[in-house]
């Protein structure tokens, strides 16, 4: 999910830093009325890193809606390029116990009495684990912007010079089920086809796990999720990069015929706590105008504005204003996952 960046920067980098991390630890009073927003943690998707100029101008537009939060955008490493060969190579597992560990040892972050989430492309799934897995500090409200939840049953194209993706593609191509690909090759570990549904069970590395399929239930997972305010999925009406696109709103696509998640198993057995979520008003499910991570300003100043802020504000809207197709001034969020 790498970000172009069509929109002038709300803030120059310096300011965004400066309110990111030079806050004091004493930010948060145990005061029913603090007005301080919680901070907000961000999960780039498949070949974007946390340093780009685009993940910094959504940093900055997150601050000014909310003025005063702190912004972490999540990284496996420091180094952007090895967080983008990151996003591509590596065991999805041991990154998110990683991330776990890093905000809750975060000066700021572990001292807030919640969070919020938003995640991109994969990094929506991803961020859905550490609200099932660590949950420290736990996580308010969580948006997703074309995420994989249901997984995807076909890998994407690459660019012609991006050899980092043309050989994580190629190998998956071969066996997406071998120990090695699942321990190493990120999109593999959200690969879910119905045809190799049994496979996918005994060897999925994450996804599985996290969708709580198999047939022990982690009771943990659905109780952390239960406990989300608000969960918002967005899809991408003409997503022509994740296949199938109703994954975002974990629907379950075999061929032609599409089951929504409210007649899947998965939510009436309620494996991940999402029926009683739902049941308490906080499963929201959005559409997005134009193809993958084509977000425009308004689209994210909404969801921002919604679901983001102080901790005890409004729950947020239970649906959208309409919304404007994304050209001029918009996130075009590139072609990624």
């Amino acid at each position: 999910m790498a970000i172009k960046n069509h929109l002038r920067l709300l803030f120059t980098t310096g300011s965004l830093l400066a309110t990111a991390f030079a806050s004091p630890v004493s930010r948060f009073e145990d005061d029913d009325d603090d007005d301080t927003p919680l901070p907000v943690v961000i999960w780039h998707g498949l070949g974007d890193a946390y340093n780009t100029d685009g993940m910094r101008q959504v940093a900055a537009l997150a601050e000014s809606i909310n003025p005063g939060t702190l912004v972490y955008p999540i990284r496996i490493e420091e180094a952007g390029s090895r967080d983008r060969y990151d996003s591509f190579i590596g065991n999805v597992t041991e990154q998110l116990a990683k991330v776990c560990a890093d905000i809750a040892a975060h000066p700021i972050l572990s001292t807030a009495p919640a969070i919020d989430a938003v995640g991109f492309s994969q990094g929506g799934q991803f961020l859905r684990g550490y609200v099932e897995r660590c949950n420290n500090p736990p996580v308010r409200s969580l948006i997703t912007f074309g995420s994989q939840h249901n997984g995807i049953t076909a890998f994407r194209e690459c660019e012609t010079n991006d050899w980092i993706c043309r050989f994580a593609m190629a190998v998956l191509g071969t066996n997406p089920w071998s120990p090695t690909v699942q321990s190493k090759l990120v999109p593999a570990q959200y690969f879910r086809d119905p045809d190799q549904y049994e496979k996918y069970l005994e060897y999925s590395n994450f996804l599985a796990d996290i969708n709580n399929e198999r047939s022990s239930k982690n009771e943990t997972y659905k109780k952390n999720i239960a406990k989300l305010e608000n969960f918002v999925m967005y899809m991408f009406d003409e997503d022509t990069t994740v296949v199938p696109k109703e994954t975002s709103w974990f629907e379950d696509v075999n061929g032609t015929e599409i089951t929504p998640l409210r007649a899947r198993k998965l939510y009436s057995e309620d494996w991940l706590g999402l029926r009683e979520l739902d049941r308490k008003g906080g499963l929201k499910f959005r559409t997005a105008p134009g193809d993958h991570m084509q977000l425009s300003e308004e689209l994210l100043t909404e969801a921002f504005g919604d679901f983001f802020g102080p901790l005890n504000r409004h729950n947020g809207r239970s649906e959208p204003r309409p919304a404007t197709p994304a050209g001029d001034g918009a996130f075009d969020m590139g072609g990624d996952l």
